[in-house]
């Protein structure tokens, strides 16, 4: 029994190196190993690959054609809605910040999506992209006529806010752009109409490198370091499934074509996708931008193409708050990276926003679900501890049996004797050797996927316990609450009844130890919820002690002894025959 429970924990520490393993999406691979890579080539000259809005050589470019509606300078306008801060240049029509207004960095400033220091040549939000260079060099250079608004600033926090870019030039060259932003769910309605002469075009909608300045850094990381950041990725949601795609493997397979419910890029917290795109095609391409000192950030830049020309597409670019996501699309849930345990995270998400709406506080939160869960729980774990005495009890005599048999080798089929002879006593005693193992196999789901829960969730970000920890989504700057963790992950194992062998016990003892050293980096709410479980399970083996009373181990006679007293039974048999 008690190799099973030994097997049942490494197991577990086994699943919570492979979550990090498979669903932690690696360190990007340095810029010079992607330099080093072949580029691909477009498999169609239907899409333009994603290309610098600059491209064409100046000795290439023809003198371009006066601007018939236009405007004198370069200006900015500002978008306010209820929850970010848009800020769109005439230059191009395009998106130069997307700013969180409930979300900021570790800086203080409001996070802003859209990366502050990409390079002039790199395509901004929503510039266009045609099959034609040049014409693509004056879509996203000219200096479009916006209309909309007088003052430079457009109020969309009670409704609906329009920005529209016109531009026309002596050569037939018109061009249509159209925003209209939603005042509280961050998402953006997108138009536009290119024509050339009489010809229509079909633009592809780019976004260029992103995410942005927050959680954009090339995260992955070891599991025993605990980087638990999350790089920015491609996702995009086709055929039921939800893929995702790291910036190395976008060289190798750039291009997606289907039907999305949603496609675009996102990072550990945030999305950038459109919503119900429908039929369209998708390019990805690695973009290393320099980050904090000598480093650099691996971002990938994005573009979408419709079959026909966009008409009020819809994109959202904002947190992966699940409230958030459901009521813009319930299927861009999904895009929270939750993994195997989705369909358990997120009822407890649920579970946890629901509880903080009354708390006020998600630290006291996360302690009151997780001692709702240890509650939910607590009769398979109260099974488990019974039944766990039980075979305790049965040590001495199960020891006898092993010892029997313990010359011989395991291809022995005398040694089959010894297993039908510990399963008689079994069922003598009324003892189920599996009972002790599976309810604890059973709680491991919702354990892990609380786990994954709080990996995950932006509802931590920034969300302050008290005391010395400001951020639930960051490692304790102390690293009190991960000592704390493993002292009970010891105290437990001191008080949980054990029948393991002294070589087993060993390195039973040493797990604390690991798993402290594991959950170092690890959010503080995720150490909290472990903590507390911990208190949890000591208390209730506390309990379960005092509610079934010390154990009581059955002795086993020597065999000397055994058979004296049946030679006794034997002649006592005898003489009564006699009589």
């Amino acid at each position: 029994m008690e190799r099973r429970v030994f097997v049942a924990i490494l197991l577990s520490f086994a699943v919570l190196y492979g979550y990090q393993a498979l669903f932690v999406p690696p360190k990007p691979a340095p810029p010079a190993e992607l330099a080093q890579r072949p580029q691909p080539v477009a498999t169609s000259s239907e899409t333009p690959a994603i290309k610098p809005a600059e491209a064409v050589p100046e000795s290439a470019r023809a003198p371009e054609p006066p601007a018939l509606m236009t405007e004198a300078g370069e200006r900015e306008i500002v978008v306010d809605t209820a929850t970010s801060q848009v800020v769109l240049t005439n230059r191009g029509g395009r998106i130069l910040h997307w700013r969180l207004k409930d979300y900021r960095d570790p800086q203080g400033a409001l996070v802003d999506l859209v990366p502050s220091d990409v390079p002039p040549d790199q395509p901004r939000p929503f510039s266009l992209l045609v099959d034609d260079q040049q014409i693509t060099t004056r879509l996203n250079g000219a200096l479009f006529q916006a209309t909309g608004d007088s003052s430079g600033r457009v109020d969309a926090s009670q409704g609906p806010g329009t920005v529209v870019f016109e531009y026309q030039d002596a050569a037939g060259l018109r061009a249509r752009k159209e925003f209209r932003f939603d005042p509280r769910n961050y998402v953006v309605s997108f138009s536009a109409t290119v024509t050339n002469g009489e010809k229509v075009l079909n633009p592809t909608i780019a976004w260029g490198p992103g995410l942005g300045d927050a959680g954009a850094a090339t995260g992955g990381g070891s599991f025993f370091t605990g980087n638990y950041v999350q790089p920015p990725q491609a996702i995009y949601h086709r055929d039921g499934d939800v893929e995702r795609i790291t910036a190395g493997d976008t060289i190798e397979e750039p291009i997606y074509e289907g039907v999305f419910r949603f496609a675009g890029l996102d990072d550990h917290y945030f999305l950038a996708a459109a919503v119900n795109p429908g039929r369209a095609r998708l390019e990805y391409k690695p973009v290393t931008l320099p980050g904090p000192g000598e480093t650099q950030r691996q971002l990938l830049a994005h573009a979408i193409r419709f079959p026909e020309p966009p008409a009020t597409v819809r994109f959202f670019v904002g947190p992966k708050q699940l409230d958030v996501l459901r009521s813009v699309e319930p299927e861009m849930a999904r895009a929270i990276s939750f993994g195997m345990f989705r369909l358990l995270s997120l009822p407890l998400l649920s579970a946890l926003t629901w509880i903080h709406g009354f708390i006020g506080n998600y630290g006291w939160a996360i302690i009151l679900l997780t001692i709702l869960i240890n509650l939910a729980i607590f009769p398979l774990r109260h099974k488990s501890l019974v039944s766990m005495r039980k075979v305790q009890a049965l040590q001495p005599q199960l020891k006898l049996i092993q010892d029997r048999y313990a010359g011989l080798k395991v291809t022995d089929p005398a040694k089959q004797k010894m297993q039908t002879e510990i399963m008689a006593l079994y069922k003598e005693k009324g003892v189920n050797p599996a009972s002790g193992c599976l309810p604890m196999l059973l709680t491991m789901p919702v354990l892990f996927a609380f786990y994954s829960l709080l990996s995950q969730a932006i509802e931590l970000r920034g969300a302050e316990f008290g005391w010395w920890i400001k951020d639930l989504s960051e490692h304790d700057p102390l690293y009190i609450t991960p000592v704390l963790m493993a002292l009970t992950m010891f105290w437990q194992q001191k008080v949980t009844p054990s029948t393991a062998d002294p070589a087993q016990q060993k390195v039973m003892m040493m797990m604390p130890l690991m798993f402290g050293v594991m959950f170092l980096y690890a959010p503080s709410g995720l150490v909290l919820y472990w903590f507390v479980g911990n208190l949890f399970a000591i208390g209730q083996q506390y309990f379960t002690n005092w509610w079934i009373g010390p154990p009581v181990v059955a002795t086993a006679r020597p065999p000397a002894e055994r058979r004296l007293k049946n030679a006794g039974s034997g002649r006592t048999a005898g003489a009564e025959n006699k009589n």
